[in-house]
């Protein structure tokens, strides 16, 4: 065995038996040392070396002096077989080398030299007989534990004292005890040798360096040379065993021979050496055949002699000189009876029937037909006068009329057709039940609105009353008499204020509504305050001749802002006056601007008001046709101006006209957006409702014609993918419509619901239809003077 190595500076502090930075140390391995425990304790001992070391070095001295000569000892006892005692004393003679040829010394390079020691030689001798008589008990405890000859380890195999699985060992911090083991008896803590034993250890006994401490069973466990050689192959990147040669020779198992088997073993049936009788008279049976001529041989085709050399896969004829296909021109109507030289009598007609044919061709601006006469013989019929003339004009049509080839699809399912739409219970919610109805106006109401928490609902009818109703209860809080017909209300979206804008007659109405709490009603108060001031500098500024604002304010009496007249019905609400009667109003999303739409005022039929500066503006010098809707873009700087035949849509940053998309055969009656403000909905007279894609074209994606009568109002719901529409057959209709995000993806629109819960009246229905903001919910107004409240089940 070799000896252990000291330090160059001549103390006494013992060093491992192998390179610390090459090899494997017991320190690297305790199972229950993290890498902070290991720096705090290569600090600590640091720190105490020095003045243990003169302690330790004295004590050596005093025991050699009890001593009086050393002795080599062998500790093994007779007949011992151990591999670790064999190997100590082998070592110990032979001066470090291996019986076997192996490495002595744990170095992965080899055997190091000696480094020059300053320990006398009997300090040397000393520590071998203690080095051999430690190795050589542990070599007779792991004689013990290694009499298994199927374990190939002391460790490997060793069962574990302490049986509490993997419960963590934190939750033992505080206790005396780390566990229990088989059979129940609590495991004691021992309690671990604090730095300095381990260094006094280290210093008297060579074990110290392959003990490692196993925190789960608290025991220290001493690693056999065995295990020791096995890591340090391990970390140096080789075989744990140094029997394993990874370099054998290769050992082809396979002939590399292709060999036919069956892919059955079993023996060949007899039936298969003896012939088929059912063969034998087929085979029969075809000779009998080609004898007699019935079966002939197919000769091989001759290739053709001349060919063409440009055809294109045999389709010349399908295809004239450019390219194009060819279709072939329709034939002549093939002649019947009555043009026959000799037809029957009932063929022939009268002269009174010859007259009235040809009257009434020229009526319609066709040639006259052909008028059947009777002729003895087939010599007499004399040349036909219109033959050359006819002949050209067919000439005509084969030259210059287009035709289009039609192809028949043969339809085996007719309803294969129909487009696939899902069930209206898997789109849900909608409305589908009457909750509420709601009594109190005594003519047609013409206008619905709700606010933007959906509490409360505004209404206005042909009485020329203007009520505020609570949508739970179907209650009237307040009556406002306007004195006019009540054609539109519209509540203002700005949440801070609680205002609605009225049209009656040549007026519109900002009419505070006084449901809000206290802070809306101060606002709302302010805002008009404001409004009416601004609209009074305005008009002094355009008294004093300031040109400017002239030009785009308009003059009075029309879009002048003032003090309703009438305070005792009407309090604290503000007047605009038109100089043509209003039929609609609508407000922009922000709550600032509203626009006022007039059919009958030509170049002022739109007007846009401003409430924070109470200034009322004319757009347009000039307006293609009868505008009867207008409304903002909720996002962008659009304006939707609608006619009667037409929308035009206008860029109000640029002051330019974006688009204009086409209507329909009827008179647009009402329009609207969808929140995303891709797509909009057209309700006419036609009794359509036409949903246009702004992103795809100018023209409908897509006309419904499900109502009877001309439809009246059209409105998206602002969260659900819903839309409807109401008419005057009394009746309304919900949709699905669903928008994607996709551009690829076109909208799903499906009929779901069809509500009747009014009666005609003076051939009107339901006037005006709207959502409730949040609820699957919708309000319709009809011309029975009710309203109705459609909820989902």
């Amino acid at each position: 065995m070799a000896p252990a190595k000291r330090d160059a500076n001549g103390s006494g502090r013992r060093q491992p038996l192998w390179d610390s930075d090459k090899d494997l140390q017991a320190e690297d391995l305790d199972l229950s040392s993290s890498d902070e425990e290991i720096d705090e304790e290569a600090q600590h001992e640091e720190e105490i070396a020095d003045a243990v070391l003169d302690y330790v070095q004295a004590a050596r001295r005093q025991k050699k002096n009890r001593r009086r000569a050393p002795k080599r000892i062998t500790a093994a006892a007779p007949g011992d077989e151990d591999e670790d005692s064999d190997g100590i004393e082998a070592d110990s003679e032979s001066g470090g080398s291996d019986k076997e040829g192996e490495l002595e010394d744990f170095d992965s390079e080899g055997e190091e030299e000696e480094e020059p020691s300053l320990v006398s030689d009997d300090d040397e001798e000393e520590e071998e007989v203690e080095l051999e008589n430690e190795n050589s008990a542990t070599g007779s405890e792991e004689e013990d534990v290694n009499s298994d000859p199927a374990s190939d380890s002391s460790e490997d195999e060793r069962p574990n004292r302490n049986t509490i699985g993997d419960v963590p060992l934190a939750w033992y911090k505080d206790e005396e005890h780390v566990g229990y083991d088989v059979e129940g008896t609590a495991l004691r803590k021992k309690g671990r040798r604090d730095a300095l034993e381990r260094l006094l250890a280290r210093s008297d006994s060579a074990k110290e360096y392959r003990t490692i401490y196993d925190e789960y069973n608290d025991e220290e466990i001493v690693l056999s040379r065995e295990e020791m050689r096995t890591i340090q192959r391990i970390r140096a990147g080789k075989f744990a065993h140094i029997e394993v040669n990874p370099f054998e020779p290769e050992n082809d198992w396979f002939t590399r021979d292709p060999e036919i088997m069956p892919l059955s073993g079993a023996p060949e049936p007899k039936r298969r050496f003896i012939p088929s009788k059912w063969e034998e008279k087929r085979v029969v049976k075809l000779v009998r055949a080609m004898r007699k001529g019935w079966i002939k041989r197919t000769e091989p085709e001759e290739a053709p002699t001349s060919y063409l050399m440009w055809e294109d896969d045999g389709k010349i004829a399908d295809k004239t000189a450019n390219g194009l296909t060819y279709i072939p021109a329709p034939k002549l109507k093939l002649p019947g009876h009555e043009e026959s030289y000799n037809p029957p009598k009932e063929y022939l007609p009268s002269e009174e029937e010859k007259n009235t044919a040809i009257l009434e061709a020229e009526h319609d601006g066709e040639k006259p037909p052909f008028q059947p006469n009777a002729y003895e013989a087939l010599r007499k019929v004399p040349a036909y006068d219109n033959f050359i003339r006819e002949r050209f004009e067919r000439c005509l049509d084969l030259y210059l009329c287009p035709r289009a080839r039609i192809k028949r699809l043969n339809v085996d399912d007719p309803k294969s057709l129909v487009p696939r739409l899902p069930k209206p219970k898997d789109l849900q919610p909608f409305p589908t039940l009457l909750s509420l109805r709601f009594f109190g106006h005594r003519g047609p109401v013409r206008s619905l609105c709700t606010d933007t928490t959906g509490q409360w609902l505004l209404s206005g009818s042909a009485d020329g009353s203007v009520k505020l109703w609570e949508v739970q209860t179907a209650r009237c809080v307040n009556t406002w008499e306007i004195g006019e017909v009540v054609t539109c209300v519209a509540w203002c979206p700005n949440r801070e204020l609680s205002l609605a804008a009225v049209v009656a007659g040549n007026r519109v109405l900002l009419l505070p509504l006084g449901c809000g709490n206290d802070e809306q009603e101060a606002a709302t108060e302010e805002t008009l305050k404001t409004a009416l001031e601004a609209a009074a500098a305005a008009v002094a500024d355009a008294d004093g001749g300031n040109g400017a604002n002239a030009t785009v304010t308009v003059p009075s009496p029309a879009g002048t802002w003032k003090q309703a007249e009438d305070t005792r019905n009407l309090p604290g609400a503000v007047e605009i006056p038109h100089n043509f009667p209003v039929k609609h109003v609508s407000w922009h999303n922000r709550g600032d601007y509203f626009s006022s739409v007039a059919p009958t005022g030509n170049t002022r039929a739109v007007l846009v008001h401003q409430l924070s500066r109470g200034v009322s503006q004319n757009p347009f010098r000039k307006n293609r046709g009868r505008v009867v809707r207008a409304i903002f873009h909720p996002t962008k700087p659009f304006f939707f101006v609608a006619t009667q035949q037409a929308i035009r849509v206008y860029n109000l940053a640029k002051q330019s006209l974006a688009k204009k998309l086409i209507g329909g055969s009827g008179v647009i009656t009402s329009m609207d957006l969808h929140p995303s403000g891709d797509h909009l909905i057209v309700g006419a007279e036609d009794k359509r409702v036409c949903w246009y894609d702004l992103d795809l074209s100018t023209k409908p994606y897509r006309a419904l014609r499900y109502h009877t009568h001309a439809v009246r109002a059209a409105t998206f719901h602002t969260r659900y993918p819903l839309f409807a529409s109401s008419s005057d057959d009394a009746s309304v209709h919900v949709f699905h419509g669903m928008v994607y995000a996709d551009l690829m993806t076109n909208p799903l629109i499906v009929p779901v619901k069809i509500l009747r819960g009014h009666t005609r009246n003076n051939a009107a229905g339901v006037n005006d239809v709207v959502f409730h903001p949040t609820q699957p919910w919708i309000f319709t107004g009809g011309a029975d003077s009710t309203i109705c409240l459609f909820v989902n089940p």
